[in-house]
């Protein structure tokens, strides 16, 4: 398929414009920054900084009285890193509200029993009242701290999350942490990630890295054998399964997984992490901040990696294969080789039914830029992506992937992305659930692109296939033609987009 970029660039810059045009002067200026058309491939690769670079400003806090999709530091704690990790009691400490909507939201599939080994679906709050704002919260935490021994004696560890009030009374949490973990002979973790704290949850995932480093390293003692083939997973929350699928191709080509962080992940993963030989990062958002520690202290390399997708499988196999030696090469070229034909397979299937579909993406995290090349494996085209809590080095990543012309968006509003797509008529959104219902009401197909909508695994191979199915059930469902009262038929095309976008709209292989 053949396209104008140029095309493509300048209608996108257009689209900005307008979008801007509705705004008040002060606010247009400031929104301006975050929004752009990339560069794309050709430009990025003359240096990091030739993507977009510095006009899409990011991590800068969002508009008051503009709507933001954004969570908070505790969310970024609590329901991010620490929440999956199945054999310890996370506490939301504060008010019900935080600990209700953070609680088994996310999918983090575990082994366990849940309430006797395993507590990831569970809630537990210390539900501040009214006069635990005035007294002080610190007795009733260790009250609840007492009572969670009492009710669930096989966990491996408490985590306390602090929400927006106890930074603003100054419970001392670690106090209580010191005082209980000494009396159990547990460990106890302190974080202090009070929601108000940075301007996205992006500040919690760094929150939570640094009380892993803080009250988690070198405070036991640790009796594991290491091995020459030890890896850790960062960053793979096991959204529907998705670190069991990347856990079998690691072990395909014999490496020995010692620790996944944080999905279906226990506190002795956590505590021998530092006896790994490699540290694999998925989502390097939310835990570039432990690997770098780890490789200040502990001499640890680390690596990124990419399980969506053949393409980026295939890459990441081969880059993690290298630093291990010509046995494991071998072992991954193997590998890439056996699952030729079921990549063959689903290709041959779903390819002829959804090339030349266009895409528009906005999710936080890595999945942005890392699904791009898995909807290029099927001839997709991914017209506009953007970021909820992205900082500048996941734009000049993402610079690495996106063609010329795509529209980039940084914590964009809830305006913006609803006349983005109007503008752009995407063939598939693939968003939060926030975004699912009124695009759907737009007429245009959606996926929850941060928690597969009910689906998965997404990565490895098998993942693929998945994923492949799951985007052809939502692009080609036949209810998007019984879409609109049956007077309503015939609509005309949208003005004002490049004639390249009229066939792309309406292209079938």
């Amino acid at each position: 398929m053949s396209l104008d970029y140029e095309n493509d660039s300048a209608f996108h810059t257009r689209i900005i414009d307008d979008v801007l045009s509705q705004y008040p002067e002060k606010a247009a200026k400031r929104r301006k920054k975050h929004l752009g058309v990339a560069k794309g491939k050709d430009e990025a690769e003359k240096g990091p900084d030739a993507f977009c670079q510095p006009e899409v400003k990011s991590n800068i806090k969002s508009n008051p009285g503009v709507m933001t999709v954004r969570g908070c530091a505790y969310a970024g704690s609590k329901g991010v890193v620490w929440g999956p990790i199945k054999d310890m009691v996370h506490i939301s400490h504060g008010p019900v509200g935080c600990g209700q909507y953070s609680w088994s939201q996310r999918r983090n599939y575990y082994v366990g029993l849940t309430g006797v080994d395993a507590f990831v679906t569970m809630q537990f709050t210390s539900d501040f009242q009214e006069r635990d704002i005035v007294f002080g919260g610190d007795k009733k935490l260790e009250k609840l701290i007492d009572e969670v021994e009492k009710l669930f004696p096989l966990n491996n560890g408490i985590s306390l999350q602090s929400e927006c009030p106890i930074g603003l009374i100054g419970d001392d949490i670690e106090a209580v942490a010191r005082k209980k973990a000494k009396e159990y002979d547990k460990t106890i973790v302190p974080v202090r990630c009070e929601g108000f704290r940075g301007v996205s949850q992006s500040l919690g995932h760094h929150i939570a890295n640094d009380a892993i480093r803080d009250w988690v390293f070198d405070k036991r003692d640790i009796h594991f054998e290491q091995g020459p083939n030890d890896v850790n997973v960062i960053g793979d929350y096991n959204i529907g399964g998705d670190a069991w699928a990347s856990r079998i191709l690691l072990q395909d080509i014999g490496l020995r997984v010692v620790g996944n962080w944080s999905g279906d992940a226990t506190l002795a993963e956590l505590e021998r992490a530092p006896k790994a030989r490699l540290n694999l990062i998925h989502c390097y958002r939310s835990m570039n901040y432990i690997s770098r520690h780890m490789e200040e202290k502990y001499g640890i390399p680390w690596m990124e990696y990419n399980f969506f997708g053949p393409s980026q499988i295939e890459d990441s196999l081969r880059n993690i294969a290298a630093f291990f030696g010509p046995e494991t090469q071998e072992k991954a070229e193997a590998l890439i080789q056996r699952y030729q034909p079921l990549v063959q397979a689903v290709t041959k299937k779903y390819l002829p039914r959804l090339y030349g579909k266009r895409v528009m993406l906005y999710v936080g995290g890595l999945r942005p830029r890392h699904v791009i090349t898995a909807y290029e494996d099927l001839g997709m085209e991914i017209v506009g992506t953007g970021y909820e809590f992205g900082h500048g080095d996941d734009y000049q990543r993402t610079g690495q992937h996106v063609k010329k012309g795509t529209l980039i968006y940084d914590d964009v509003t809830g305006y913006e992305l609803e006349k983005f797509i109007e503008a752009i008529r995407p063939d598939l959104v693939g968003s939060g659930i926030k975004e699912k219902y009124p695009v759907q009401k737009m007429g245009i197909p959606f996926r929850q692109m941060h928690s597969w909508d009910y689906s998965g695994p997404y990565h490895g191979y098998d993942g693929f296939a998945i994923f492949a199915r799951d985007m052809d059930l939502a692009i080609n469902n036949p209810v998007w033609g019984l879409y609109g009262a049956p007077w309503k038929k015939s609509t005309a095309p949208m003005t004002g987009l490049p004639a390249t976008a009229d066939k792309k709209a309406n292209h079938l292989c």
